[in-house]
This record gives C-alpha cells, structure tokens and sequence, in this order.
C-alpha cells in the first residue's frame, strides 16, 4: 500500500503529515534525509516505549542517527507539570541542547507532553509527532497545541507549537485497546458532522471496514480527517475564529472527563459531549430533532456513549465547564450543529437549557 503524504501550509513552519502502513521503520531514513536535529530524545510513556520504543530506536540508529528513550509513567494523570520538570532535568542531565531534537512516541498524552517539553526547554526546540494512538493520528499530533492539566481543568497550561513532521502508521492500531480505538472514532465522527457530510456518509457506509481495521480504508479515513484539521489549521493557527469548530463536543466533553476523575477516556467523553450540545441546539431552535438522530446512530453504531453517567456529580461538570479555557468574560462558547456538515459557535446558550442537559445527581 503507498504512503499518502499531505502538507499543512504554514509559509516557513509547514510540515508533513505521512501516513501508511510501515511508517514507523521509514523514520530514520526520512530524517536522515531531512534532518531536524544532531541527536533525538525519544519521549514516550511505559506502555508505548515497551511495544515500539526499540522499533523507532532501531529505524533511528540504522539510519546513523543518534538517539534516546526517555520514559514516564502511563496515564492521563501523568499529565501535568511535574512530569515536565521532570523530563527537563532528565534532558538537561544528558546534555540535550538547542541543536537537539525531540519525538513525541505515543498517544495524546505523550503528544501534549512532547510538544510542551519542545516548546519550552531552552526556549524551544524541534520535534516531531508518532502518534500510536487513532485519537492522536486524527486530532491531538497535527495543529500544534500543546499542554498539560492542572486541578481546575484540562489543558489550561499550554503553547501552540507545530511539530517539524508528523509520522503516522495503522500499523500500530492493531495494539491498541478496543475502548482507545473506539474513543478514536468519536473524533472521527466530530469531522463528518463539523464539516463535511460526505465523510459522515463515508463513516456510515464503512462500518464494518473501520471496525475491521482493512488498511486501504483506515489510511483513507485518517488522510480525510487530518486534511480538514490541516485546512483549519492554514486559517487559523492560534483559535481566534475558524479553529473553533475542532471543540464540538469537547467542552462539556473535557468537563465530563475531568468531573470523572479521568475516568472516562477523552474520546468516550467526546462522543458524551456531542450528543450533548446537539440536544443543547435543539433546546435553543438552531437544529432539529432529526439531526440528533442521525448522529446517535452513528455513534451507536460504533458503540460510543451517549448519557452522562448518572453517578457522575453535576456541580463538578458545571465548575468545569465554567474554567474551560474556551470559556471568555464568564461566558461558555459551545460549538452546536445546525445540520450534518456545519455548525455555528456560539455563547448564546440559555443556563437553563446548560442544566436540562446536565440533568441532575
């Protein structure tokens, strides 16, 4: 199968995305060809690095690239600044410098993590993005944002910073847990209904195809959705208008996550906050009845959720969703789908209608 590659276009700071099957050996030879840095801190977590750490060191090192694997813990609560610091003073101790560079081996976590740590140490160096999980391969390794948790919220410390390349392979979708792969898709699903309702159609013809992981198929699907996140990103960058539409369902989506104690993974919560603010749209006239419908039975379809768990404490949603980093002067702007393919953002949503979808516990 042949490798797609496309661009994202951003003048001096554009970059590759390539996407395929085998990726993961093609590393060392593509930046041997076109390199980013003298020697590579490979940063991944416990899980990862123990599945594809000595694949990646071993692309690098035939290529005659120098490189290391640096390691942490597991988990969305590694997420966070002391993991940071961490990872700064292991670089530090083995001499990293500025004409070093870094690559992000992981899903999100490890992404955000990687491009902060770039972003930061000795004001900013080089790296590039291996997403592992699909959830990363479609959203959180392409477009630059960066960031860890504090207590009060998801992300709420954070740069934009774009990755030199981006190096993604279905391969190593086969490792992945079910429930990662299926919180995956719910970001899938997000691009069909934000703006392009071919590729919803697409989503709901290919089933069985996406669910059976056939390679022609998911290299298709993921070529799809980082090219809509790469021409959003081309117009805007840093959030300030376009970008926007990339949080439907993530902000009641974080605050559920976050209210769970991270329980519930972020695609799962996504999926949540999509059925969520598309109830939202319906209490407030700017959708229909028949679009909810359309969108729960292709996320039932694949299995994704749609409630908030009952057990799962409102007041905690609500102080979430009030220091969500979308959130301006006090009021939350939501993403809301006026029909399959197009949304509007908007912070015109009554409190009332906020509280009938939240329901109570």
């Amino acid at each position: 199968m042949k490798e797609q590659t496309l661009i994202v276009g951003l003048d001096e700071r554009s970059y590759p995305i390539h996407i395929g099957s085998g990726v993961l050996n093609q590393i060392g030879p593509t930046l041997a060809a076109d390199p980013v840095g003298k020697r590579y801190g490979i940063i991944s977590d416990d899980n990862v690095a123990e599945l594809y750490g000595q694949q990646i060191i071993a692309s690098l090192t035939d290529a005659g690239l120098a490189c290391e694997l640096i390691v942490f813990p597991a988990g969305e609560e590694q997420k966070h600044t002391l993991t940071v610091t961490d990872l700064v003073s292991e670089l530090a101790g083995r001499g990293f410098d500025r004409g070093d560079a870094l690559v992000a081996l992981g899903g999100g976590v490890v992404g955000d993590i990687t491009g902060f740590l770039a972003s930061i140490y000795m004001r900013g160096i080089p790296f590039v993005q291996v997403p592992t999980s699909l959830l990363a391969q479609v959203d959180s390794s392409v477009g630059g944002k960066t960031g860890v948790d504090i207590p009060e919220g998801k992300n709420l410390i954070g740069t934009f910073y774009q990755p030199r390349a981006v190096y993604i392979d279905i391969d190593v979708l086969k490792t992945l847990p079910p429930e990662e792969f299926r919180g995956g898709l719910a970001e899938v699903i997000k691009y069909g209904v934000i703006i392009d309702k071919d590729f919803f159609a697409f989503l709901e013809e290919n089933q069985k195809a996406i669910r059976d992981m056939e390679p022609e198929t998911l290299v298709s699907m993921i070529y799809t959705c980082c090219q809509i996140k790469a021409n959003v990103v081309e117009q805007d960058e840093r959030e300030g208008g376009l970008r926007r539409i990339l949080n439907f369902g993530h902000t009641i989506g974080h605050a559920v996550e976050a209210a769970s104690g991270f329980k519930i993974i972020h695609g799962l919560a996504v999926s949540i906050g999509m059925h969520a603010v598309t109830q939202l749209a319906i209490q407030g006239g700017y959708t229909t009845d028949p679009v909810l419908q359309t969108l729960d039975n292709l996320l039932r379809a694949y299995n994704l959720p749609l409630e908030i768990p009952a057990e799962l404490d409102r007041k905690k949603i609500r102080a979430y969703l009030q220091t969500d980093k979308k959130t301006v002067g006090g009021q939350i702007f939501f993403v809301l789908p006026e029909e399959i393919g197009k949304v509007i953002i908007t912070d015109q949503v009554r409190p009332e209608d906020i509280d009938l979808v939240l329901g109570n516990s």
